[in-house]
């Protein structure tokens, strides 16, 4: 059953509260709450509710403001949740009536949410944070672009698109294979004494334990490893991880042959097993066991052939879809996460392409032009992007569609050279192609990207996609300011209401660039 209060019923006078001021409508929090388009927003959520059966849901609006307090202030699920219940203007944010002093919820019913979202989730609340968006710009007059060469044609094409593409790192250990065959081992140690208990054997398999985690610190304390030692001491880690799982394999095997003898576990012979089917392992070391057994192949296979490479190549048994993406850059030649394609056009962004694989961004490039001209109802008249996405493919295909390119062309140089009013233009065009840079740095220093927390690859991509909603919340909270300047600039000269959205000369892009500028001119007139 879906539980949700709409927003007409919350008003800031009827919030009930112990105290003797009253709340501030000028609150950071306030603002946002009035901003928010919380009933379409909750439509969204709700499709994934049933509305007939279950047990009645946390309240939707609940739900959406305890998701944009987390990511906003950048808070673990159990700050969110005591956050709340300290806060009152989070709680009066968030839907409740009153102030009240207990949780709201448990703060494991995060991961429940973002299992629920997923990135399209996100995508779809982003989608409409951008139409409310462009309704409190004023519309721009229509222009006409021409083409050089082959003569002037009119266009419908409008604004400009911008796509880059990045990692969003996962919160794991830096990985090296003696690292990774260390935690192997150290699990299948565990599961060896977790399956013990349950197969009643006299003696106990000798692991060698003590002797491998004494050779594995002696080892990490060097601050020098020659490649000697360290294939050394790889060999001696496989050694041990295949001896383990030797083991594990013998334990199972003397489990399952108990079982069929009537025995329950080994500890107590004249019970019956009520739950005959169950595996020995719970599911988690069932996941852990697989993944060790796929890193031990490729780590043997790297071993034997003296390489360092592999395909899907584990860099973490307890999340094994994580793989190495190299990017080349200054600070870390080789990244590990989700590899994310991304799009800004006017200050909002939006994620078009998430994969845990390394792939080639060209191929995204026309995907994310028509999700602008779905979104906006029609194609950029300018794309920026890298050299890589410029392929003689898309470069066909977007001059078929009248959209403009900045970038150096493909063959030889032309004969015409430009001026330098035309050289100025491409320089402008071209540094604009840093915002959506602007936009990787704000979503990783300011809102986690690059330390995504999730433990699933589900709940891990809902987690990128949030960090791209709560941005286009900061973004549209600027819009409104500018928007509620405009408005009392256009009351106090006596204009017509109606040219608040008709006819205006202005350009609202110009207005946002420039917003301190106008702030000041508009508290002089």
């Amino acid at each position: 059953m879906i539980k949700y209060t709409p927003s007409n019923q919350l008003t800031l006078l009827g919030f009930s509260h112990p105290f003797d001021q009253e709340l501030s409508a000028g609150n950071r929090w306030v603002k946002l709450a009035q901003l928010i388009p919380w009933d379409a927003l909750a439509a969204v959520y709700s499709k994934q509710l049933s509305t007939t059966s279950g047990r009645e849901s946390i309240d939707v609006r609940m739900v959406i403001g305890a998701l944009i307090v987390k990511h906003r202030l950048e808070l673990d699920d159990r700050g969110t949740v005591a956050m709340i219940s300290e806060n009152i203007y989070l709680q009066y944010f968030c839907g409740l009536t009153s102030f009240q002093t207990k949780e709201p919820f448990h703060p494991t019913v995060f991961v429940d949410i973002r299992k629920r979202m997923g990135a399209n989730g996100f995508d779809a609340w982003n989608a409409l944070i951008i139409e409310k968006a462009d309704d409190l710009r004023p519309q721009k007059k229509k222009t006409i672009s021409k083409e050089g060469a082959t003569g002037n044609t009119d266009t419908k094409n409008k604004g400009t698109l911008k796509i880059d593409a990045t990692v969003a790192n996962q919160k794991i250990v830096f990985p090296t294979d003696a690292g990774l065959l260390n935690t192997a081992r150290k699990e299948t140690e565990r599961m060896i004494d977790l399956l013990y208990k349950q197969a009643a054997l006299d003696k106990k398999p000798r692991d060698y334990r003590r002797i491998a985690r004494t050779g594995y610190l002696v080892f990490s304390k060097k601050r020098r490893k020659p490649k000697k030692e360290i294939r050394k001491f790889i060999r001696k880690q496989l050694g041990y991880v295949k001896r383990n799982m030797g083991y594990i394999e013998m334990l199972l095997d003397t489990i399952e042959t108990q079982k069929t003898k009537g025995q329950f576990q080994g500890m107590f012979p004249d019970m019956e097993d009520p739950y005959p089917n169950r595996f020995p392992l719970p599911k988690r070391d069932q996941k852990i066991y697989w993944a060790i057994q796929l890193l031990y192949e490729q780590q043997k296979q790297m071993y034997d052939q003296n390489t360092h490479s592999a395909d899907n190549r584990i860099v973490n048994i307890y999340q094994p879809y994580v793989r190495p993406i190299p990017r080349g850059k200054d600070k870390a030649a080789t990244e590990f996460g989700a590899k994310i394609s991304a799009s800004e056009m006017d200050g909002m962004s939006r994620v078009e392409h998430i994969s845990w694989d390394n792939f080639n961004e060209s191929t995204d490039a026309i995907l994310q032009v028509e999700t602008y001209k779905a979104t906006h109802g029609h194609y950029p008249e300018l794309l920026l992007a890298d050299r890589i996405y410029l392929n003689r493919e898309n470069r066909k295909w977007l001059k078929q569609n009248n959209i403009r390119i900045v970038g150096k062309p493909l063959g030889r140089p032309p004969k015409q050279q430009l001026n330098a009013h035309q050289k100025r233009k491409l320089k402008h065009e071209r540094n604009q192609r840093n915002h959506i840079e602007g936009k990787f740095g704000q979503a990783k220093n300011a809102y986690g990207l690059s330390d995504i927390k999730a433990k699933r690859s589900d709940t891990s991509q809902s987690w990128i996609g949030a960090i791209f909603f709560i941005m286009n919340l900061i973004t549209l909270t600027k819009i409104a300011d500018v928007y509620a300047i405009f408005c009392a600039f256009v009351k106090k000269q006596g204009f017509c209401a109606s040219l608040l959205k008709t006819n205006l000369c202005f350009s609202t892009v110009f207005i946002c660039n420039n917003y301190k500028y106008q702030n000041h001119k508009l508290k002089a007139l």
